[in-house]
This record gives structure tokens, sequence and C-alpha cells, in this order.
């Protein structure tokens, strides 16, 4: 028999004296140590190549070819091919049976079959003598809409529809489709359009120009298909005027050019009361300049600018129109979407100091 005990290291001297003191225990209860050679010597040749076998050293750097003997007894094939090995397999498990099955299925139900509890009815009158109130024959008789109209009164909204609710809250009819009828939604008003704006600014520019008394207020708000060109003309033409009091010019897609223009007219202006610019395209520094132009005469007492393309003005644009707004102390009324709640409150307390100036000069203080 070949000898295959020098190729155990001292732990797997000490492996193999576990594994043998787990298969001979019963057989030999005392065991010395020492005679670990003659134990070897003791087993068969197939024992120890399953003995040597089951050695793994703790090297795990060690590649699995060295850390175990070949138990393989095929030849080799030639080198690894990834594409051959799949090839094989596929192969293999078109050619192979499938396994038949030991045991048909069969459905089974395991555990208990849930059964509800019945649940115990309560009766209110144990015995079967009724009470009879004078009641009974009216609400027996009773159609639907009357007891509709019966819990629209006792409060019973629960067994109303919305509709009905709603109109019990208003006193009328709510016996709608009884207590099946579904809510209807409420029919619409239909409000008639807007007629549109039929100003000539043609005409509108010369009366500014000539000064006319008649023109206190100027309304081209959603003027269609007007030129930047016609609009810095009537800007323009507001610089000489002293008749017009109120300018609307909002929803006409006026642009910079248009609001400097305006700037201009309001920095000269002394006439002007309320001026309306709102729903344009104004960008947030030429807001800025229309405010800085009201402080100069400071005769407008409503300005309005919000609504614009631009909808955000920035921190810095609001602060500088709400420190501007505390030197000026004639505006009652501005129109702006502030973002930043500091700006907004010193706005709101600037327009409401004014308010009371207003006030106080009107009584007579």
């Amino acid at each position: 028999m070949e000898d295959i005990t020098p190729m155990l290291t001292a732990a797997e001297r000490e492996k193999a004296m576990s594994a043998l003191l787990g298969k001979q225990a019963d057989d030999i209860p005392d065991i010395d140590l020492d005679n670990l050679d003659d134990l070897l010597n003791a087993l068969s040749h197939e024992e120890l190549e399953e003995l040597n076998g089951d050695f793994d050293p703790d090297n795990s750097l060690l590649p699995p070819s060295q850390r175990s003997r070949n138990q393989t007894d095929k030849e080799a094939t030639g080198p690894f091919s990834r594409q051959h090995l799949l090839t094989f397999l596929e192969k293999q498990a078109k050619t192979e049976k499938d396994w038949e099955q030991n045991k048909s299925y069969v459905k089974e139900s395991k555990g208990k079959k849930f059964v509800a509890k019945e649940q115990e009815r309560t009766t209110v009158n144990e015995d079967d003598t009724a009470m009879e109130t004078e009641w009974d024959e009216i609400l027996v008789s009773a159609s639907e809409e009357e007891l509709v109209d019966l819990a629209a009164v006792l409060g019973f909204h629960s067994m109303l529809t919305q509709t009905q609710y709603y109109a019990s809250l208003r006193d009328e009819t709510v016996h709608e489709g009884g207590f099946t009828g579904a809510a209807k939604a409420q029919e619409l008003k239909l409000v008639p359009d807007e007629a549109p704006n039929t100003t000539d600014i043609e005409e509108s520019i010369k009366q500014l120009k000539a000064n006319d008394p008649k023109v206190k207020v100027l309304n081209l708000n959603n003027l269609k298909n007007v030129s930047i060109d016609k609009l810095c003309e009537v800007c323009e033409a507001l610089k000489d005027n002293t008749s017009c009091i109120h300018f609307h010019l909002a929803g006409v897609a006026a642009s910079d050019r248009v609001g400097k223009t305006l700037a201009e007219a309001l920095a000269v202006n002394k006439t002007l009361k309320t001026v309306n610019v709102e729903s344009n395209f104004l960008s947030p520094e030429i807001i800025l300049e229309l405010v800085k132009a009201v402080n100069v005469n400071q005769s407008v007492i409503e300005l309005r600018v919000s609504n614009q393309k631009p909808e955000v003005l920035g921190n810095k644009v609001e602060m500088a129109i709400s420190k501007l707004l505390q030197e000026n102390k004639t505006l009652l009324r501005f129109g702006v979407t502030f973002e930043y709640a500091d700006a907004r409150i010193r706005t709101n307390e600037r327009l409401k100091q004014n308010f009371d100036d207003l006030r106080k000069k009107r009584v007579g203080k």
C-alpha cells in the first residue's frame, strides 16, 4: 500500500485525529496521540484516500488545484472553452429526458378552514308587543318626496344628496329623485363676452396732442394689432397733456421701449392720477423706472404694474421699489406682486401711512 502519511501537516494530523476519534470512538475507547502514525498505518488505502481528500489548508490565497488533491479520474479534453462548454450543455439539455415525477400533484388544503362566527342579533323589544303611535299611519302613507322634505327639516343630511342638502338650507324644494336621486351639478350661467375695445388710437393721439379737455379717461386696454411705435407715440403725447387723469394701457403687449417712454412722461406730467400697465412685457428694471418717475411729482395715487411676462422681480428690485415708496407721500394703491415678505410689508406700511395722512388731512388734523 502506498504511503501517503508524509503529505499531512501538523494541522492536518489534528483533523485526521478528530476524524478518527469521531469514526472509531466506539471501537477505541483510549487513543494515544503520540501513536498517530500507527493509527494511520492501520487504515486501508481507500480510507486514507478519503481522509486525504477532505483536507483543505487555511491559506485561501492558494488556488484550488494546490489546496486539494485532484479527484477526477477522467483524462483532460483540452483547454477550457466557454463556447464549447455552453454548446455541450445545451445539447445535453435537449437530449436528456425530464425527471419523472415521483408523485402526481394533488391539491391539498392544510389547516382548518376559517368559518366566520355568526353575529348575535339584538332585539329592541323582547316582547312581541309593538308600541303604536299616532305618527305611524302618517309615515306609512307619506310619499318618498314628503319623507325627503321631512329628513331635511329634521337635519338628517346624510340621507340627502348634496343638491337636496343645499336646497334645504335655502328653503327650496328638496325632493329631486327621492332618497335614490343623484346629485346634479348646478347649471352654468352664461356670461356674455366683454365687448372688444373700439377706441381709435389715431384719434386718441390727436386728442392728447391737442389737449382736448373731454379726454379725462383714456382706455386702451386689450387693443389688438397695435404697433410699438403707436404706443410710444401715445406715451409721448402724455408729456404735455394736462387734461387726461386716468390712463389705462393693459394687455397690449407693451415692451420695455414703451415703458421707458411712459416713465419719461410720468416724470413731466403732473395731471395723471391713475396709471395701469398690467399684463404686458415690462422688465423689472422698467418697473423700477416707473416708480422713480412717479416719485418726481408725486401726483399719481394709483399705479398698477402686476402680471408682467417676467413674473419674478427679484430681491434687489423689490427692495429698491420698497425703498423708493418710503419717499412717496401720495400713492394710495400700488398693484404689484412681491415675492419677499420684507418688501411687501414695508410697502403695505407705507400705503397705510399715506391713507392715514389723507384721512387726517380730510378731518382737518
